[in-house]
């Protein structure tokens, strides 16, 4: 696919990358090899735009895959990264930024009694399964295919996102005994996960799930789904992890449980926490969080763990939601209003479209079919999102680049943004 003559400092630039970084990026979505052509090089950003190394500015519908849930450049989380920077950015101490950050999450989210931060949601989803095991004394663990809890050795089964878009079945490096307690089941079917409960009933240390799905795209739980799984690990001594990265602070400010009224063990968080600087966290009962240390034997640590300046940013952040509850409400009228814009716009060329949307989660599928798990999302048309994909990108509209991605909506984002992009997909 050829790169627009607009992104020419883009094409140098990556060229430059491929030489010292592997595919030219740090992370595989980035490389644009599911929707073809080459990456486009970001330089700043400010609300709900993007601008590239070009000077070409693009609404985006990414937002750090989740995390800008306020807009780029939010002034007030700004100074707060400001007047931290100002006092160091790491000292390998406690801080009393960790306490108030731990505070404000446990105000929001109900069944948080405890919460340990670390680095990514990588390593929040790695350490809650852990914890589980030594919290149960088991092994075993079920996730869902085409839900993707980070690129750790027994979560890289079926795991949806990066791995779907490269069609990638197996990964290399990763041992069988790693995976070899890894049980999948298809997203939303309550019945299949029964099934594995009444085979390994004494060996299932935890259940990890994504409440809304956003690595297959968005895809909604079907009613009694997550309500099946709270009963079933209920029952089996399991523990139930939402993994929440994606979906914590954003779909209300108590997250997915809130918004969906299911309540698990332990969940994991994502960068939204950090206002967009790399943090995760996971948290949960008191009881099974004590058996962590130092206070119990299930080791998990982290040098950078609580960051100051991902601290500040996220206190800043949390501190908005929690005050202004009201954005969740015109981040779900946004939302809402994309979705129906987007629809009309389709069904007016003629192209059937399946729109999966919860708040301001959204994403669009090609196809005649709902989309309720990952075998229904890989047989949308891929091709045709792809073309898709490249007209938005030259209207000026920054998608995810990958079918297999939820777009995520930011505060900042306005009716003005909203018709842009419905116009571009009448000129498609």
């Amino acid at each position: 696919m050829k790169m627009s003559s607009k992104r020419q400092k883009s094409e140098v630039l990556f060229a430059n990358a491929k030489l010292s970084i592997p595919g030219g990026v740090n992370s595989p979505v980035r490389a644009f090899k599911s929707v073809g052509g080459n990456p486009v090089f970001m330089e700043r950003a400010e609300g709900a735009y993007l601008y590239d190394a070009d000077g070409n500015s693009y609404i985006d519908y990414i937002n750090s895959w989740g995390p800008m849930i306020l807009g780029h450049n939010h002034p007030t989380v700004v100074e707060a990264v400001k007047l931290q920077a100002e006092k160091a950015f790491s000292f390998g101490t406690p801080t009393q930024l960790e306490t108030e950050m731990a505070e404000l999450v446990k105000s929001l989210v109900q069944n948080v009694e405890l919460i340990r931060f670390v680095s990514s949601g990588t390593e929040a989803c790695m350490s809650a399964l852990r914890l589980a095991r030594g919290y149960t004394g088991k092994n075993k663990f079920i996730k869902f295919e085409g839900c993707y809890h980070g690129h750790a050795d027994p979560f890289l089964v079926k795991a949806g996102s990066g791995l779907a878009t490269f069609d990638i079945q197996t990964v290399p490096g990763i041992p069988a005994g790693a995976a070899m307690d890894t049980l999948t089941a298809k997203y939303n079917d309550l019945e299949g996960v029964m099934a594995l409960f009444a085979q390994y009933k004494e060996d299932i240390a935890a259940v990890i799930v994504e409440p809304v799905a956003g690595n297959m795209g968005c895809v909604l739980p079907e009613r009694g789904f997550l309500e099946g799984l709270r009963k079933l690990c209920t029952a089996h001594h399991t523990v139930l992890i939402f993994d929440e990265v994606m979906t914590g602070f954003r779909l209300a400010a108590g997250g997915a449980q809130e918004k969906l009224n299911v309540q698990a063990d332990l969940i994991t968080f994502g960068k939204v926490i950090g206002g967009g600087l790399p943090v995760g966290a996971f948290g949960g009962k008191k009881e099974i969080m004590e058996c962590l240390a130092p206070v119990g034997k299930v080791y998990q640590a982290g040098t950078l763990s609580g960051n100051p300046l991902a601290m500040a940013a996220g206190i800043a952040t949390l501190s908005i939601l929690k005050n202004n509850t009201f954005i969740y409400h015109q981040l779900e009228q946004t939302t809402s209003s994309l979705a129906s814009g987007l629809k009309n716009a389709f069904s007016s060329k003629g192209i059937p479209v399946v729109i999966n949307q919860l708040g301001s989660m959204i994403s669009v599928f090609f196809s005649e079919h709902p989309v309720r798990n990952f075998e229904e999302a890989a047989v949308t048309d891929i091709p045709l999102f792809n073309r898709f994909f490249h007209h938005m990108l030259d209207q000026g509209i920054y998608l995810p680049p990958a079918a297999f991605e939820s777009w995520f909506v930011s505060a900042a984002i306005s009716d003005a943004e909203i018709e842009k992009t419905i116009q571009a997909i009448k000129t498609m």
